[in-house]
């Protein structure tokens, strides 16, 4: 309509970029998550080598305490990719951050604990908080392994609509309160049933317990409740035979700081997951990116706007004539 090309266009949105997006503000909590870029692809490089496989993943940077959005990203989800885009932020931006809440990931925690030089810390101030709606993902892969083997060990077989552990596996997923207490009933009973062993039971059980422990986050919960719900679940899972339950305590017990960083302060990564929908918008409507800085200014602008375009359910309707 405009009678311009392509490359003119794209050099004016990179010039009003550029003056919009400016160096992220000192922020108090910092998100970091990773989204998926792109397929994965099969490189080598040369005949000689094996082939290897890349899986084109950026790490995104999400004020959780203010209105700035994306702060940024970079391209990778290693220790060194989060240490590269901290150490390029200013000393003030980094001594303000007070809590950084993150999935159960070793690479990103390794890299909050990363020590300068001189013995200092990256963050000196930060405290990690890991997000608990991954911990309870957790527990639900724990309780669907433990279904998939028991079935596999009862069958010999996957299991089918007339197992009473297949038909009720999303009942299994979802949480005591959101079960009608018929749907409650129909579920306990047809396993104890079917299940023998009661393991399928036993890690549902421990499912609900950890999100017992979890919930204590934002009620003002005493330290003593909160180490009775803990040891409720510890004692659950290694009164019992299942491998699953026990790796599941495990990794409690591993990150049990950063949970109980989250019981403090009730921070979780849920607006820096919502980011993440942002991005993945911004990637469908490109029908993909070639060029990774490209990419990259234009999530960051369409993630940090603070006045975004009307959609078109909420433009006012025109005048009748």
């Amino acid at each position: 309509m405009h009678r311009v090309s392509w490359p003119t266009a794209h050099a004016a949105f990179v010039e009003h970029a550029d003056a919009l997006l400016s160096g992220p503000e000192p922020t108090a909590v910092l998100g970091i998550d990773e989204t998926r870029r792109g397929k994965p692809r099969w490189v080598r490089d040369s005949p000689q080598q094996r082939w290897r496989r890349i899986d084109p993943y950026d790490t995104g940077f999400v004020d959780l305490a203010g209105s700035q959005g994306l702060l940024g990203q970079t391209e990778g989800r290693t220790s060194q990719t989060v240490v590269d885009w901290l150490e390029q932020q200013s000393v003030e931006f980094r001594e303000a951050i007070l809590f950084v809440a993150i999935d159960p990931a070793a690479v990103y925690a390794k890299a909050v604990r990363t020590l300068n030089p001189d013995g200092t810390r990256l963050l000196p101030n930060a405290r990690l908080v890991v997000d608990h709606f991954h911990l309870v993902k957790l527990a639900n892969d724990a309780v669907t392994k433990v279904r998939r083997r028991v079935i596999w060990e009862q069958k010999g077989r996957r299991g089918r609509k007339i197992d009473p552990a297949w038909t009720n596996r999303r009942r299994l997923l979802t949480a005591r309160e959101r079960l009608s207490d018929k749907g409650f009933a129909a579920m306990w009973n047809l396993l104890i049933d079917a299940d023998p062993s009661g393991q399928i039971l036993a890690a549902w059980i421990a499912k609900e317990e950890l999100r017992k422990l979890l919930a204590l986050a934002r009620t003002g919960a005493a330290r003593d409740d909160i180490a009775a719900q803990l040891h409720v679940f510890y004692a659950w899972c290694a009164d019992t035979t299942i491998d699953e339950l026990h790796t599941l305590a495990g990794t409690v017990e591993t990150w049990w700081p950063e949970i109980e960083a989250f019981l403090d302060t009730g921070i979780t990564n849920a607006k820096t997951e919502g980011i993440n929908r942002l991005v993945k918008q911004v990637k469908r409507s490109g029908c993909g990116f070639r060029n990774v800085e490209n990419q990259h200014r234009r999530v960051r602008c369409h993630c940090t706007r603070t006045n975004r375009a009307a959609t078109a359910a909420s433009r006012p309707l025109p005048a009748q004539v």
